[in-house]
């Protein structure tokens, strides 16, 4: 009985270990489009027209990765690397969820970017993860923006510039 039930143990692990495998799969094809999605975003973050707090969440999960800080250690083989890659993911399309589409439809036609097989892209990745995790996700630039609103309302932008450049008298 007991050796039945590590056999199953096993077996239920080679078989999560073997779909995850599989799952990473999907994102071959975005391997060789990575530098053309990676001049798209640098081109949405430079235009005025992308809301700064989709661009600050980017920056955001930019730092997560900078940090090195993970919630899964790097030296867990498979795992390690796996969490760096979801937050990327989830920045990116947290981001582009938030980019106006005429602005997305311009930069994509800029950059000679085939629209139908970037839209493919998307809809891969978004089909990996999770619809909790990404909805989630997608309600922090509001949320971001929302407090910086919030601080802008309150006056206190003022009152920390003036208590910083205070002059103390040296005793």
């Amino acid at each position: 009985m007991a050796r039945a039930q590590q056999n199953d143990k096993s077996s239920n692990r080679r078989s999560n270990a073997l779909g995850r495998a599989l799952g990473l799969m999907a994102f071959m094809p975005l391997a060789s489009r990575a530098p053309l999605y990676a001049r798209l975003m640098l081109a949405l973050i430079v235009d005025e027209r992308t809301p700064v707090a989709r661009k600050a969440f980017l920056a955001g999960a930019a730092g997560y990765i900078l940090v090195g800080r993970d919630l899964i250690p790097d030296d867990i083989p498979l795992l390690g690397g796996l969490d760096d890659l979801v937050v990327v993911v989830l920045a990116i399309d947290a981001f582009l969820d938030g980019v106006p589409e005429e602005l997305l439809a311009e930069k994509l036609a800029e950059l000679e970017i085939d629209r139908v097989a970037f839209d493919e892209d998307v809809d891969r990745i978004r089909r990996l993860t999770p619809g909790p995790v990404r909805k989630t996700i997608r309600r922090i630039p509001e949320l971001l923006s929302q407090a910086g609103t919030a601080l802008q309302h309150s006056g206190i932008g003022p009152r920390v510039r003036e208590w910083i450049n205070r002059e103390e008298p040296i005793a």
